[in-house]
């Protein structure tokens, strides 16, 4: 593991952000960078400043490294704490809304030139 960024209590559910985590697990980081600018969701904006924060913890640590060969090792999502509110309904009743939330860990490392 070269560099690590974690991003906590993104106020997604993190199901939505494991659909964005699993297009760029594997990839290198140009490739990842450029695919989650194009896409479609709206959590991949996030996802993005979290990767090009993990390529400036990368850079920060190496001065001499060569951004080209890092690549996106591991890439995970936690359940984070659920906000439970209360919506007033009709006739006296009450109906619970789930916030969830999550946290999200990304993981660069260097890949062989081989």
């Amino acid at each position: 593991m070269i560099s690590r960024a974690r991003l906590r209590y993104l106020g997604t559910s993190e199901q939505k952000v494991r659909l964005v985590i699993n297009v760029i697990r594997g990839k290198r980081v140009g490739e990842a960078i450029s695919t989650l600018h194009y896409l479609k969701k709206g959590v991949a904006r996030d996802m993005e400043k979290l990767l090009k924060s993990a390529v400036a913890n990368a850079e920060q640590r190496e001065q001499r490294l060569d951004v080209d060969r890092l690549y996106v090792s591991k890439a995970f999502v936690d359940r984070a704490p659920t906000a439970k509110r209360l919506r007033h309904r009709a006739m006296g009743r009450v109906f619970r809304i789930i916030k969830r939330s999550c946290h999200v860990t990304l993981e660069l490392d260097l890949r062989s030139q081989g």
